[in-house]
């Protein structure tokens, strides 16, 4: 049974840095897209951010320059390195893992949510 683990959430001030952290358990994950979505109150779930199975990564044009993705393979976690924090930032952000390489698959697999807020 696959799991996904985020901690690393907190509450941060606007210009902080904040690292979250993805365990991921039950499956070899080196080969598959991981991702970072958000939720905001009130609003729908949004892309953050993706790393494919090759490397590769994509982000959100809100987060571009701001937030870093990186993958540990060896140690099955994907992590989101998110500095110069916005208040616009504040979210559930959630990873997920992809049934493919590519990210923009479907997502198969979610964690619980990990909190973010940043107050101005």
């Amino acid at each position: 049974q696959v799991q996904l683990v985020e901690s690393g959430g907190g509450l941060v001030q606007a210009g902080d840095s904040l690292r979250l952290s993805c365990a991921a358990s039950g499956r070899t994950f080196s080969s598959y897209a991981m991702g970072w979505f958000r939720r905001a109150p009130g609003k729908e779930r949004e892309f953050v951010v993706g790393v494919s199975g090759s490397g590769g990564t994509t982000y959100a044009d809100a987060v571009k320059g701001r937030f870093t993705i990186s993958r540990d393979n060896a140690k099955n976690t994907v992590y989101l390195q998110m500095n110069n924090l916005k208040p616009e930032d504040t979210a559930v952000y959630y990873c997920a893992l992809s049934r493919g390489s590519s990210v923009y698959g479907s997502y198969d697999y979610w964690g619980q949510g990990t909190q973010v807020t940043v107050s101005s």
